[in-house]
């Protein structure tokens, strides 16, 4: 099982509280007062969480799809934006570049919404997921007696902006390090293969090992360095919009990283699986 961890070096400043009661739009056949009920409910939502007032003109598949996840299941709203967003998504399918990596996203999500109200999934649902991607996927390399990922190498050239306004940019320093550690030997991928398949097949809660997914979703190649007590070390490359997985010994662990020019720590108790996702916008 794992638990997802999902940190953004470039959050997103958070839409601010409107406190105002929403104009319905859309209009249903219920009561009066479960109509009042509602919009009561909508005023406390918008308090607590996101604000949705505007969400009936927005034109951001994503805005939309978060809205779908967090709304009450009677918010009369769903009946337009559902299908609304659908729609989009099936026109970002049809117009997307080949090598667009979101286009597999957009799919899987555009699947999920014909099977139910929303992509909101459950810990463990995500879990099994995860699980099964990573069981295919090194089962594939497996196969292919060698690494599936696509990557472009670092070179010490690659620079990074540090500080936008400034247009300071830092030399990729940890260019070699990355492609010595992308660049294993058959013998090397195939044991740390049937490493990890092993980690996703146990399900013993008494091992002493866990299994480390790692999401890159920033525009720059990334090492991840795990360090725990003593001598214990493990570092791991993972690509640009890319990911890779780790064995480690459960313990306690100092991940640090350094994503784009932001410098990356903290620290985790690793008792089970987790995935920590990197440079997500």
């Amino acid at each position: 099982m794992y638990f997802v961890i999902q940190i953004k070096t470039n959050p997103e400043n958070q839409l601010k509280e409107k406190h105002q009661i929403f104009n319905l739009i859309v209009i249903n056949e219920k009561s009066t007062f479960t109509s009042l009920l509602y919009i009561f409910r909508c005023c406390v939502c918008s308090k607590k969480g996101k604000d949705y007032s505007e969400i009936l003109k927005s034109k951001s598949i994503y805005e939309i799809n978060a809205f779908l996840r967090d709304a009450h299941p009677d918010d009369p709203r769903r009946s337009v934006l559902k299908p609304r967003v659908m729609e989009m998504m099936k026109e970002y399918i049809k117009n997307a570049h080949p090598a667009d990596q979101k286009v597999k996203d957009m799919q899987e999500m555009l699947a999920m919404l014909r099977r139910r109200p929303s992509t909101k999934i459950t810990f463990d649902e995500m879990n099994a997921i995860i699980k099964q991607k990573q069981i295919a996927k090194y089962k594939a390399e497996l196969a292919a007696k060698q690494s599936t990922t696509v990557y472009t190498p670092s070179t010490a050239q690659n620079t990074y902006v540090v500080n936008a306004n400034a247009n300071a940019a830092i030399p990729n320093a940890e260019a070699e390090e990355f492609n010595m550690l992308m660049a294993v030997s058959p013998v090397e991928h195939k044991n740390r293969t049937v490493k990890i398949l092993n980690s996703l097949f146990d399900n013993d809660p008494n091992t002493k090992e866990a299994i480390i997914l790692i999401q890159n979703k920033s525009d720059c190649n990334i090492i991840v360095r795990m360090e725990g007590v003593g001598t214990t070390k493990y570092r791991l490359a993972v690509p640009a919009h890319g990911e890779g997985s780790i064995v480690i010994e459960k313990g306690q662990y100092l991940f640090t990283s350094l994503v784009c020019g932001a410098q990356y720590a903290s620290q985790k108790t690793i008792e089970k699986a987790i995935m920590v996702a990197l440079g997500g916008q």
